[in-house]
């Protein structure tokens, strides 16, 4: 991901010193070295495994941002205002990175600042619109379970869009798990009460939705825009569109303390940081290799909203509806890794 400079070998330039040869082939043995160690199964784990948590402490996190920043419950308004400043902090770290890190142009064509723009708004704005409304009315252990329907949506979605990604049988049953285990979720622990908030876990079905409609519109634009270059941007323009759509509402994030600020800080740093690691192993491993360790995300989930807000995780509803999603998105995924490995 890092831009290399290119040497030209003209005539004119033909001092070529072996000093410099050496220089050249350390580097290249560096970057071996780097590629072995990101490939290295084990490491994949450690890394997978570390970027599920951050993706699964975004709950309980959330949850405890509301209560140290004093925002009520029906203060939607202000919850906009909160997810803005987190994704617009989050989208300047990562275009900070790109440009002073990894040292390329923030530069596009005009066209493409627009599409950028577009997907910003409806990716990260849309998304998140109904996101930070339904963790508040639902449970964060609930609400982690809840939004692993983005990986079903998206097996679904791609079966009807890509010739090459139909659905099989496994990806069949791995979806049917996990709607079963979403469903499964929503009863009382007696199994026999339904209890279902359209405010709640329907919206965070539907911030599910909007994220795999449109993260097919993101797939597309990755053919010429870098993958850290459009996640950045989108996160900035989102972030942005939240946080005017919650103001022009009356909404405000007061009550900044240093427990309040390390909440918000937090929530940032994950978003980048996970992002950055994820994407370092999808740059030196197969898809499927590390798409695999998803099911992760909502364990986590559960288990840090029980132990940091308080939650039952030991229901059996909750035991078997964890099972049941966690166990659909790792067919779902695993089918992906076979079939890519097959056809190499």
């Amino acid at each position: 991901m890092i831009q290399r400079e290119t040497k030209s070998k003209s005539s004119t330039n033909a001092e070529y010193t072996e000093s410099d040869t050496i220089a050249k082939g350390n580097k290249n043995h560096d970057a071996q070295e780097h590629r072995s160690r990101f490939s290295d199964p084990f490491i994949v784990m450690l890394v997978a495994g570390l970027c599920c948590l951050l993706w699964g402490s975004a709950y309980p996190s959330i949850k405890l941002g509301y209560a140290a920043f004093h925002i009520l419950p029906e203060d939607i308004a202000s919850k906009y205002v909160f997810a803005g400043y987190r994704f617009s902090l989050a989208g300047i770290l990562l275009l900070l990175l790109y440009r002073v890190g990894f040292r390329r142009k923030l530069k596009l064509r005009g066209r493409e600042w627009a599409s950028l723009g577009v997907l910003g708004v409806l990716q990260t704005g849309l998304q998140y619109m109904f996101f930070y409304v339904g963790v508040a009315n639902t449970t964060g252990v609930k609400g982690s379970i809840m939004n692993a329907t983005t990986t079903f949506f998206s097996v679904v979605l791609a079966h009807f869009i890509y010739k090459n990604d139909k659905l099989s049988r496994n990806k069949i049953i791995g979806c049917v798990l996990g709607f079963i285990g979403v469903i499964i979720v929503n009863f009382h622990a007696d199994l026999l009460t339904f209890s279902f908030s359209f405010t709640g876990e329907g919206f965070i079905i539907i911030a599910a939705l909007v994220f795999s409609i449109t993260a097919i519109y993101a797939k597309r634009l990755t053919a010429s825009i870098d993958v850290m270059m459009i996640t950045g941007v989108s996160l900035l323009v989102g972030g942005l569109a939240l946080t005017l759509l919650g103001l022009s509402f009356g909404g405000r994030v007061t009550h900044f303390t240093w427990e309040s600020t390390m909440n918000l800080v937090y929530l940032a740093l994950l978003s980048s940081a996970a992002f950055c690691l994820w994407n370092v192993l999808l740059k030196y491993n197969k898809v499927g290799k590390v798409s695999v360790y998803n099911f992760l995300i909502p364990i986590f989930g559960a288990l840090l909203s029980a132990l940091f807000l308080g939650e039952t995780i030991w229901e059996l509803k909750n035991l078997a509806a964890l099972l049941l999603v966690s166990m659909g998105i790792y067919l779902v995924n695993q089918v992906n890794a076979f079939r890519m490995t097959k056809s190499r």
